[in-house]
């Protein structure tokens, strides 16, 4: 697994243009803003193994024409619109206005192994549809996730964007996809023993990184319908889960113990003093400082 990469803000013109990014192990995304005119705001895109999709977040519309292979199309892009390129597709963008973007890349090697391990298709045959100025309330929920993520003082969970992913891959396939694969449905939750398999599994993982395909190959399933059975079991998803047990450990170090609070977050999976005291704070009402002197 590569590390996450430290969000960084440059700027690219002026204090008003900026560029912050940050990559994950399946996907990457780029938040930006640029003033362009359509002289200069030219550019010309080809993410060879990467599918992008584009949601523009600019507070009004502005000028734009796009170019992918032999379509072009020209007008006002508003917030909410997305732009969807495939790998291996040639974008050019001229633009004229505040651009507001958010640009997320997914592996087009991940999107064929989840249509093979969640879906039963063929990854070979898997393609995109390009899309220009489309509408997609599922993925912009996913974008906007993903870019809260970004702007986090401390790295963001592994187990927390591998759940984005899936979800986000298997959308895409399905709705922007040139076949439209039905999607199966499990019911139930997962086998008790199961359950407590992988409930064993976090209990003794918690002070490390936890990949959500950890714990589906624990009951030998694909991640994205491992995710939904494990909250059908417990109402909770597996990263709140995570969250959860990990607050839990540290409110027993805190009792028990006369550990630095730093060292107790460091113990208990948290990347920093600042980062467990906002989730326990979420979960608890208060922060791990009062919940030691109470």
């Amino acid at each position: 697994m590569s590390n996450p990469i430290v969000p960084t803000t440059h700027n690219v013109a002026s204090q008003s243009e900026w560029n912050v990014t940050q990559q994950w192990e399946q996907l990457g995304i780029l938040h930006c803003r640029h003033l362009c005119r359509y002289e200069t705001g030219e550019g010309r895109w080809n993410f060879k193994d990467e599918h992008t999709l584009g949601l523009l977040l600019s507070p009004r519309p502005f000028r734009f024409l796009h170019r992918q292979d032999n379509r072009t199309i020209a007008g006002l892009y508003s917030k909410g619109d997305l732009l969807i390129t495939p790998s291996n597709t040639t974008l050019f963008t001229q633009a004229d206005g505040d651009i507001q973007i958010v640009q997320i890349r997914i592996q087009d090697s991940f999107v064929r192994n989840v249509a093979e391990e969640t879906l039963a298709q063929n990854g070979d045959r898997i393609e995109l549809v390009p899309m220009f100025q489309t509408r997609d309330p599922q993925i912009e929920a996913i974008a906007m996730m993903l870019l809260a993520e970004l702007h986090q003082e401390s790295f963001s969970s592994q187990l927390y964007v591998d759940s984005l992913a899936n979800v986000l891959a298997v959308h895409l396939i399905r709705q922007h996809g040139t076949t439209r694969p039905k999607l199966p449905v499990y019911n139930g939750g997962l086998p008790q023993h199961q359950l407590l398999q992988v409930l064993d599994y976090v209990d003794a993982h918690l002070n490390s990184e936890i990949k959500l395909a950890d714990l589906a190959q624990l009951v030998d399933m694909s991640q994205f319908h491992f995710g939904r059975l494990f909250k059908q079991s417990l109402g909770l998803s597996p990263h709140q889960y995570l969250l959860q047990q990990r607050v839990e450990r540290a409110k027993q170090l805190l009792k028990q113990t006369s550990r630095s609070i730093m060292d107790i977050a460091f113990d208990c999976g948290f990347n920093s003093h600042s980062h467990l005291s906002r989730q326990f704070r979420q979960l608890t009402g208060i922060t791990p400082k009062a919940y030691r002197a109470s």
